[in-house]
């Protein structure tokens, strides 16, 4: 194997430190999946304020009609109801207690930039202070709990996301990958001598052992759905593989989805969002099937880095905007709520006269939800969000 050829199949494997406690069984009930829809999806959507006439009179080619009409909305209360995609998935769980919404969420960054957002987001950083690039905010929580329990925590991602970023080095590992390995097992064997003896022997080593411990858990499972036992496609088949992983290993896990930036032929109840819409509330009901009796421990709590403005454009789609809606689903959660600070639709009330405002803001958002979940400590949660104030939304 030439150097080059070595360095780059090194690259690709998951580094980590902490390799002793990795992969033992997590000391603490509590878990998290963060799912990140990159490209600002259309909250006003998928959390559709039914009592706006505003809201029917902006968007009069790409609005869900009111419940009751053909494929309409899917009431939760008087003021707001669900698009119709998530008719079989999230819409039982949200009427089970499993699943609960919070309007006007978001950041206080106002440069509607996808890359400047996300990394507000995921940092978790005062916005408008020194950023530090090095430490994202799951990161920082990983070295909170690294601190009295073991805490084993992992993206899903082809590279490690820069909410992982951080002193407390975290695995990932694209699942959808896994049977398409780079590196076979003479590759692995000479990577590892190579590095024999050398400071960083330990981290090569444990990186291999995560590829190979995932590989022999799913191995099975991919099997099957070579035999049509799975018939799921995408996210909903992703999202099982990283149910059977967090359920026994795993404290905290990070999926990202793309595919959200709606410009242009948006579609209503039914297109391109509704089946997107439809693909992403299938695969969050698979992982909360397959998590079992873990799930009553579980929380997923999924966010964008913006909302859509509020208006439909020319091209019946929507543009880059401010304030989005966050979802949290989990088996202990006290779900059945459209929760946090909320207002009137109206156009006196929309942001710069386009966009949803934040009222509902994501560090003290996330900071309540941490808190709680994990019993945090307020000094603890002073190093995962400095200076936050935690937002008590009463969904945990």
């Amino acid at each position: 194997m030439h150097r080059r050829d070595l360095l780059k199949a090194l690259a690709a494997a998951p580094l980590l430190t902490h390799a002793g406690s990795l992969l033992a069984a997590p000391a603490t009930d509590a878990k998290l999946l963060f799912v990140f829809l990159r490209g600002g999806y259309d909250a006003n959507n998928l959390l559709v304020p039914i009592g706006s006439d505003f809201y029917y009179a902006s968007r009069p080619n790409i609005a869900i009609a009111k419940p009751g009409a053909d494929n309409g909305a899917l009431a939760l209360n008087s003021d707001w109801a669900l698009h119709p995609a998530l008719r079989d998935s999230i819409y039982p769980m949200f009427h089970g207690g499993e699943a609960a919404f919070i309007p006007f969420a978001g950041t206080t960054d106002l440069t509607r930039s996808h890359f400047e957002t996300q990394d507000s987001i995921e940092l978790g950083q005062e916005i408008g202070g020194r950023r530090d690039f090095r430490s994202g905010f799951l990161n920082r929580l990983v070295q909170t709990l690294n601190s009295s329990k073991a805490s084993p925590a992992i993206a899903f991602t082809d590279q490690l996301p820069l909410i992982f970023q951080g002193g407390v080095q975290v695995p990932n590992m694209a699942l959808r990958a896994l049977g398409k390995s780079g590196i076979d097992a003479r590759q692995s064997q000479l990577i590892a001598a190579m590095y024999k003896g050398t400071p960083l022997q330990q981290q090569v080593a444990a990186g291999f052992a995560v590829r190979e411990d995932v590989s022999r858990e799913l191995t099975g499972e991919m099997q099957a759905a070579n035999r049509n036992a799975i018939t799921t496609k995408g996210f909903e088949l992703e999202a099982q593989r990283i149910a059977r992983l967090m359920k026994d290993k795993y404290n905290i896990g990070f999926v990202d989805v793309g595919g959200w930036d709606t410009h242009v032929g948006q579609g209503g109840a039914n297109g391109y969002l509704a089946g997107r819409f439809d693909e992403l509330g299938r695969g969050l009901s698979a992982f909360s099937q397959e998590m079992g009796s873990a799930w009553r421990h579980a929380m997923v709590v999924v966010v964008s880095e913006f909302g859509r403005t509020f208006r439909e454009n020319g091209n019946r789609g929507t543009d880059h905007g401010h304030g989005s809606v966050f979802w949290v689903l989990g088996g202990g959660i006290k779900g059945k709520q459209v929760a946090g600070e909320q207002l009137a639709i109206t156009q006196a009330n929309l942001f710069q006269n386009r966009d949803m405002p934040v009222l509902n803001e994501y560090r003290a958002v996330l900071g309540g939800l941490l808190r709680r979940s994990f019993g945090l400590t307020p000094a603890q949660l002073d190093h995962v969000f400095a200076g936050v104030k935690p937002a008590e939304l009463g969904l945990v």
